[in-house]
């Protein structure tokens, strides 16, 4: 019944998304984990949630906005995927990770309960990965009796697990092309998947975006009578913003916005977090004034999002960047950086098989002098083949380590070196931040959406 126990199973369950290849795909469905939370007393139901989907800056938006409610003197949970290094990071109360006694004890609730219904029958199959942490985020909000819950959907919307729960705000974040096996292959089809978190006569916030993104969202919110939100005015005017602090107005007062998060990609998803904010202060009557907006974003934790971490000299640049929309926004942050020239610096990066891996290098290869590929420990990664024909497509004579304390050490050893950039991957930069920071990676398992 230990954590570390805990943990190994976990890691031991293979995620429906990413089965081996000739075995049946799981089956998306709300019944399953429907039937599991009742047995278990019907957590979701046991607190007010916000849910939050989209593809891109789902968590940063999440991480934001529970930030404010923390600083307004609520009692928040935060659940949010994947991880970087340990599962507890996923589920927080007021900024704190789940405790590793609360995590094992939880899990095992979920196990014991899950096993127990197989075995009768009334649970069809065991519950999935995302599945189990849901359930278990549920029951720890529950048991805490959190004021509110910040919901971040793992992939799609509709069908996904938090989907289960009922919610007083659903906000879209960016949406672009990934996971078009499962999801779709174009942004409509992506979009009503992620629209699946609207509900009839609710509220949404989102901003302006691609074009068949919004004509989708529209159809949805109106078929749906949904009130709509739109977060465009609390995006910086012109210049602003563009390096360091800016104003908004929210409540009737200005706010000045001084997030630690780093691109001006993050306008767009602080935006959001203060138009959900807005929205829980004048239609829920929630106690969030100007300054508690502005505490909470300046007190925003989210690590591996253009994360700067300086060590032996050279300024380390991590960021979770896992697919061109993340590449082109990640490109972006760095140009704006005044330590980031042209060809140079060298870009440590590796990545999963199922994404566009030549799109990305494309994207990213051409801004370093110097790429090293590393590999990552997940049965999906890329090849070094294929790795290394997406560098060479590109021009770059990429360099292949066998693994990523090699290519960060491959980094230190170079007498000139000045600045390095991590991405690609989830994995990647999970693996690398606890070897630049000096603390041990205490568990695997996560799961790159």
């Amino acid at each position: 019944m230990s954590y570390a126990a805990a943990v190994d199973q976990l890691n031991a369950m293979v995620p429906e998304l990413y089965q081996s290849s000739g075995q049946p795909r799981r089956k998306f469905s709300l019944d399953e984990i429907r039937v599991l939370l009742a047995a278990l007393g019907d957590p979701h139901r046991r607190f007010r949630p916000v849910l939050i989907a989209g593809t891109n800056g789902k968590g940063s938006t999440a991480a934001t906005l529970a930030s404010i409610l923390t600083a307004s003197g609520l009692r928040t949970g935060l659940y949010t995927s994947p991880h970087l290094s340990r599962p507890n990071e996923r589920i927080r109360i007021d900024g704190a990770e789940i405790e590793d006694d609360a995590f094992a004890r939880l899990y095992f609730k979920v196990h014991e309960a899950a096993e127990r219904m197989v075995a009768a029958g009334t649970l069809p199959q065991a519950p999935s990965y995302f599945e189990v942490l849901t359930t278990q985020a549920f029951l720890y909000f529950a048991g805490a009796r959190v004021d509110l819950a910040v919901l971040e959907v793992g992939m799609g919307g509709r069908l996904d697990a938090t989907n289960i729960v009922e919610p007083l705000l659903s906000i879209v974040t960016d949406i672009s092309l990934d996971h078009t096996e499962w999801l779709g292959s174009t942004i409509a089809a992506i979009t009503r998947e992620k629209a699946g978190i609207l509900r009839p006569g609710g509220t949404l916030i989102t901003l302006p975006q691609h074009p068949e993104a919004n004509q989708v969202l529209g159809e949805v919110a109106t078929a749906l009578n949904v009130r709509g939100v739109n977060a465009a005015a609390y995006m910086p005017v012109g210049n602003a913003g563009a390096m360091g602090p800016y104003t908004v107005e929210a409540l009737g007062a200005p706010v000045v916005v001084d997030s630690p998060l780093a691109g001006v990609h993050q306008h767009r998803n602080v935006a959001l977090a203060i138009a959900a904010a807005a929205e829980l202060a004048t239609v829920q009557g929630l106690a969030i004034t100007p300054a508690s907006i502005a505490t909470g974003i300046q007190a925003t934790r989210w690590p591996g999002r253009l994360e700067r971490i300086q060590r032996g000299g050279i300024e380390w640049i991590l960021d979770v960047a896992h697919n061109p929309a993340g590449a082109w926004a990640l490109r972006a942050g760095l140009r704006a950086m005044e330590t980031v020239g042209e060809r140079a610096g060298t870009l440590i990066f590796s990545c999963l098989r199922d994404k566009p891996v030549e799109e990305m290098a494309q994207i990213l290869f051409p801004l370093f002098g110097e790429v090293i590929l590393a590999p990552i420990h997940s049965a999906r990664a890329a090849g070094m083949d294929e790795l290394l024909g997406a560098a060479r497509a590109t021009g770059t004579a990429a360099r292949v380590v066998e693994s990523v304390r090699d290519a960060i050490q491959m980094v230190v050893n170079k007498s000139d070196a000045r600045f390095a950039v991590i991405s690609g991957s989830v994995y990647l930069v999970g693996e690398a931040r606890p070897l630049l920071l000096n603390e041990p990676r205490k568990s695997d398992g996560g799961s790159e959406q």
